[in-house]
C-alpha cells in the first residue's frame, strides 16, 4: 500500500495526502467539517444551498469559467453535502493539480453570492426538492431517517424545505460560512500521482489566510419508540423502510455491522435477495444499509413491492431478522460475506477519488488514517457469535420502525 502523509498548516487546515504514480491523474477535495446535521432548524438546507451557490461566481471567475478551466483541461468538478460535511473536488491530470486547487480555493473564499443569483438557485434547489418528492424510492429513506431520530438535527433533510430554502438571504450565507467554513474544520485531501510537499505548499499558499474553528456537537438523538408511518400516495408500489439504531462512527461493533448488512441485504447472495426476490419473485429491490454518524447510527431494510405482497414481504422479513437473532450464521456463509465485503473494500481503492474520499472521512472523524489491513483485520475476526450479538441488540423487529409510501 502507499504511504499516507498528513500535515498541519500553521492556521489548523490539515492537508492528507496518498501519492503514488500508478496513475497520471489525481484527486483532490476540499472537505469542510459542516453538513446537515451542524444547521440550527431555521437553517435546514443552508449547507447544501451554500455547496451550490459556489459554483455561481466568485471575483476572479464566472460560473461558466470555473466549470471550464477544470473541465477544459479534461478535468471533472463536482460537490456534495452530507450530514457531516461538505466536500468541493476535482479529478485532473497529475499536471493541473495546481489549477484546480486554485479553483476549489477561489471559489471557497472567494465566492460572490450575488442577489440575482442566489435567487436563481433558490429557485433551483426547491426544483430539486420537488423532483425529489416526487421520488418515493428516495423521499422513504429521509421520511425514515425522521421517524428514527425525532426531533434531531440528523433527521432533517440534507437539502432542506421549501420554506426554509425560500427563507435564504446573502447575509444568511455569508454568516454559516463565516462560522462553519473555518480553519480548523477544512481538511484537503489528495490522492494520485503528486508531490506531497509540493501540495502541501500550494495549498498553504491558497488557504493559509483562513481563520477559526468551532466545537462539533455531541448531543444524540433520544431513543423513541417504534412507530409505523404509511404516506399514501399516488404510486404503484408500496416503498418501504424496516429498521432502528445501529453502531456509531466511533463503536468497534461497525465492522461486523458491515458483515451483517453484507449477510442480510447488501448483496445479490444476501438473505433477502435470495428469499424475497430470486425465490419468491416478490420485488425487484430489496436490500439493506447502515449508516453510522458521530453521534448515533442507523440499520436499514429497504424494498418496493405491490400493494398486494407487501404484507407477505413484511413477514419475510422479520422472519430473516428472527434468523439471524436465534441462529448462528454457517461459517461457509460468513466467509463469503467477509470475501465479499473485503473484496469491495479493496477494488474500490483501485479509484483515486475512492481514495481521496476515504482519507478525508478518515481524517475528519478519526483524526488519523485507519490503513485497509487495520479494516481487514477487524472484518476477519468478526464470529458467528459476534453477528448474533449484534442482530440480538439492533434487530429485534418489534423495535424497529416501518415508514412506507403507499398507493392511496
Amino acid at each position: 500500500m502507499s504511504q499516507v502523509l498528513k500535515f498541519v498548516l500553521p492556521n489548523g487546515v490539515r492537508v492528507v495526502s496518498e501519492p503514488f504514480d500508478s496513475v497520471q491523474s489525481v484527486a483532490v477535495g476540499i472537505w469542510c467539517h459542516t453538513g446537515s446535521r451542524m444547521e440550527q432548524d431555521e437553517q435546514a438546507g443552508i449547507s447544501h444551498l451554500i455547496e451550490h451557490m459556489l459554483f455561481k461566481g466568485t471575483g476572479r471567475r464566472s460560473a461558466e469559467q470555473i466549470a471550464q478551466e477544470i473541465e477544459g483541461r479534461g478535468g471533472h468538478l463536482n460537490a456534495f453535502t452530507s450530514k457531516e460535511s461538505t466536500c468541493y473536488y476535482a479529478r485532473v491530470l497529475s499536471d493541473d493539480l495546481d489549477n484546480a486547487l486554485d479553483v476549489l480555493s477561489d471559489m471557497l473564499l472567494n465566492s460572490l453570492f450575488e442577489a440575482d443569483e442566489l435567487e436563481k438557485e433558490k429557485r433551483v434547489v426547491q426544483e430539486e426538492i420537488r423532483k425529489y418528492e416526487d421520488s418515493p424510492e428516495e423521499l422513504v429513506h429521509d421520511l425514515h431517517a425522521r421517524n428514527l431520530w425525532r426531533g434531531h438535527p440528523l433527521g432533517r433533510p440534507i437539502i432542506g424545505t421549501h420554506e426554509s430554502v425560500g427563507s435564504f438571504k446573502r447575509e444568511d450565507c455569508l454568516g454559516y460560512m463565516g462560522e462553519r467554513y473555518v480553519a480548523g474544520k477544512t481538511v484537503v485531501a489528495v490522492a494520485g500521482n503528486h508531490d506531497p510537499e509540493a501540495t502541501r505548499a500550494t495549498v498553504e499558499r491558497l488557504l493559509g489566510r483562513l481563520e477559526g474553528d468551532f466545537g462539533l456537537p455531541a448531543e444524540p438523538p433520544e431513543r423513541a419508540e417504534p412507530l409505523e408511518a404509511l404516506l399514501p400516495r399516488e404510486v404503484e408500489q408500496v416503498h418501504f423502510c424496516i429498521g432502528g439504531e445501529g453502531p456509531n462512527s466511533y463503536s468497534e461493533e461497525r465492522y461486523s455491522m458491515a458483515v451483517l448488512d453484507a449477510l442480510l441485504g447488501g448483496s445479490m447472495s444476501s438473505r433477502l435477495f435470495q428469499v424475497i426476490r430470486e425465490q419468491r419473485g416478490l420485488a425487484y429491490a430489496i436490500g439493506s444499509y447502515k449508516g453510522a454518524y458521530r453521534e448515533a447510527g442507523a440499520f436499514t431494510i429497504y424494498g418496493g413491492t405491490s400493494k398486494e405482497n407487501f404484507d407477505e414481504v413484511r413477514a419475510l422479513v422479520r422472519q430473516e431478522l428472527e434468523r439471524l437473532r436465534t441462529e448462528d450464521v454457517p461459517e461457509e456463509e460468513l466467509e463469503r460475506a467477509k470475501r465479499l465485503l473485503i473484496g469491495s473494500m479493496v477494488m474500490a481503492l483501485e479509484s483515486t477519488s475512492n481514495r481521496m474520499r476515504r482519507l478525508a472521512s478518515n481524517e475528519l472523524t478519526y483524526g488519523r488514517e485507519i490503513p485497509l489491513e487495520e479494516v481487514i483485520a477487524a472484518v476477519q475476526r468478526t464470529t458467528p457469535g459476534d453477528v448474533r450479538s449484534l442482530a440480538e441488540q439492533y434487530l429485534d423487529p418489534d423495535a424497529m420502525n416501518l415508514t412506507a409510501i403507499v398507493p392511496g
